[in-house]
């Protein structure tokens, strides 16, 4: 496929390394790029780089939704608008990519915390997580096999991705409880570690997994059966 118009056109000098080997490992929104090694050069991408990027991005997960992540590369170009030339410039390998989105995924998860967080209730900010988190985890259950390269490629991802999604959740789950909303024997970390099987089980449909989640939340609330806090006499009162 030729480059289409908006493709970078630039090249790094020769021995650079940059060429080929560019991609990016920062968080959501900062457009700093990353070696291959994953060294990061501190220099933001180009405007046209990053918008290149993002729009590669967005196409993969359509495409992989669609057509599974075993679709071929040059369906992901074409679905971003761009050359394959491109494609393999930010991304050289099938592992970037998938790690690109997964990447992408969470970002959306945590930018779905701290948004209920900022515009919602202590317990609706709580169910608002946990659904935007069920969608991420079916997504996840897309690719989840070959998400395994990248974390054999990357061995650090899997515990960094883990990181951002504990502090998310705990975000969200700890104003609640200070709230009086939620019960306070639970970690954000447990909540999403009792959802996840969930969501990641293929038997079920999207139907049984709402409901899932429907009785799961019911637990959560503050006062439900088990609440240890439930269970303490109130203060100032008798034995």
């Amino acid at each position: 496929m030729a480059e289409q118009p908006g493709d970078e056109t630039h090249r790094a000098p020769r021995g650079t390394g940059r060429r080929t080997g560019e991609r990016e490992h920062s968080q959501r929104g900062t457009g700093v790029a990353a070696t291959t090694g994953g060294a990061v050069t501190g220099r933001p991408r180009r405007s046209d780089a990053q918008r290149n990027h993002d729009r590669l991005v967005a196409a993969a997960r359509e495409v992989f939704n669609r057509d599974g992540t075993g679709a071929a590369m040059e369906a992901v170009a074409r679905e971003a608008g761009v050359g394959v030339g491109t494609l393999y410039r930010h991304f050289p390998t099938r592992i970037d990519l998938l790690e690109a989105v997964y990447r992408n995924d969470v970002g959306e998860l945590v930018l779905a915390a701290e948004k209920a967080v900022a515009n919602l209730e202590p317990w609706p900010a709580v169910v608002a997580f946990l659904e935007a988190f069920l969608d991420y985890a079916e997504r996840k259950r897309t690719f989840f096999a070959e998400l395994r390269g990248a974390f054999e490629k990357n061995p650090a991802l899997k515990s960094e991705i883990r990181q951002q999604i504990d502090e998310a959740a705990d975000l969200v789950v700890e104003r609640a409880q200070a709230a009086g909303a939620m019960r306070t024997d639970v970690s954000g970390a447990e909540v999403t570690q009792l959802v996840g099987p969930i969501c990641t089980t293929a038997t079920l449909s999207r139907d049984q997994s709402e409901r899932l989640l429907r009785t799961i939340l019911d637990g959560l609330k503050a006062g439900a059966p088990g609440d240890e806090a439930a269970r303490r006499p109130a203060a100032g009162s008798q034995p």
